[in-house]
């Protein structure tokens, strides 16, 4: 299964963990010297050239195999964990500059991910949920989060989207995407520990299906004979949409500040909604009643003005300078709700992209 096509359905079908990990990895250290022993003649000092060919070639070969030639291949090709250590900063700087509204969701993302990755033995692999109407930004913080971990990003061979209804569409092979699910997951933390996996539409996939992965979230630290200790699952969902957004107006009608919200506000509802959801990938999942997603991270409803800023920041993104009445205009063409306070958007800043094409349709 690559990323962007459905599990084969064949009976006892689904790549195994040897087939997983040639796919998912690509051409590893153990490829052809090619570019990288190039690489090494050119950097080798003249003086090497007087030495004995055969003693010469032996002394190349031990060092190309034990410690120079994965670190020159990896300058050619992406390798698992390649990048530097991830920066807080630079995170942070990313999601204050890329998403809005979203005072909760930066914080929990902020330090669960650079605290889960400066951990040298984390005890079980970092789990997050994220809740909220679609274009609140949960698509985008994912992205953001694989962006500061691998220079791929989620094209990196390291990172790996599922999508419930193009991936899973079937319930009546549940029992085929479970072991393929579970094959899949095996084989590219086998070859690299620190694999991101993101599952989005959990609020459409088919009941059940994700308690298959159960055993890879806990606190062992090896499930046969491979430790997903350093994995990181991500899970978006739609499911719980409704809560957040009854604390977030609650607040607003009440005259308060949306970022006086806190996580407590919303969290235990977020888990329960989920649990309970009898149209989510969650209901009565064993991820939540064994307590092993660690942040249930909640979306609130952008308002008028963080529509507003999406806008400016597309405007910058495609070299535009910014137009503050397109931009007022397009953000007026939204829609919003609550009908008689139209506080909300309704579709967050999903389509605000698209809406610019009529302004700067050459």
């Amino acid at each position: 299964m690559r990323k962007g096509q459905e599990p084969e359905a064949r009976s006892g079908s689904g790549a195994g963990p040897g087939q997983a990990r040639e796919r998912a990895g690509g051409a590893g250290p153990g490829m052809k010297l090619g570019r990288a022993a190039l690489g090494l003649l050119l950097l080798a000092p003249l003086a090497v050239r007087a030495v004995e060919p055969i003693s010469l070639g032996l002394a190349l070969a031990g060092v190309l195999t034990g410690y120079i030639y994965p670190r020159l291949y990896c300058l050619f090709a992406e390798c698992c964990g390649q990048k530097r250590s991830l920066s807080r900063e630079a995170l942070q700087k990313d999601l204050d500059s890329k998403l809005f509204g979203q005072h909760l969701a930066k914080k929990v993302i902020l330090n669960a991910v650079s605290g889960f990755i400066s951990n040298p033995k984390p005890k079980k692999p970092l789990t997050l949920s994220l809740h909220g109407w679609t274009g609140t930004g949960k698509n985008f913080v994912s992205k953001i989060i694989a962006e500061n971990i691998y220079e791929g990003g989620l094209n990196s061979d390291y990172v790996h989207l599922f999508v419930a209804t193009l991936h899973f569409p079937h319930a009546s092979n549940i029992t085929l995407y479970k072991d393929q699910l579970q094959l899949w997951i095996r084989g590219n933390v086998s070859t690299c520990a620190r694999s991101i996996f993101i599952f989005d539409e959990m609020d459409k996939m088919h009941a059940g299906l994700i308690d298959a992965i159960k055993p890879f979230l806990d606190y062992y630290d090896h499930v046969d004979g491979v430790s997903y200790q350093k994995a990181i699952f991500i899970f978006l969902s739609n499911a719980g949409a409704e809560r957040i957004t009854d604390v977030a107006l609650d607040f607003w009608r009440s005259g308060k500040q949306r970022e006086e919200i806190k996580l407590k506000d919303m969290e235990p509802a977020l888990s329960v909604s989920a649990f309970n959801n009898k149209n989510s990938g969650f209901w009565h999942s064993s991820l939540i009643d064994r307590n092993l997603i660690d942040y249930f991270v909640p979306f609130l409803p952008l308002e008028y003005k963080h529509l507003k800023m999406c806008i400016r920041v597309e405007m910058q993104s495609r070299g535009f300078e910014v137009d503050e009445d397109i931009v007022t205009k397009v953000a007026e063409e939204m829609t919003f709700f609550p009908k008689e306070e139209r506080v909300f958007s309704d579709k967050g800043c999903k389509t605000v992209f698209t809406k610019l094409d009529y302004y700067y349709d050459d």
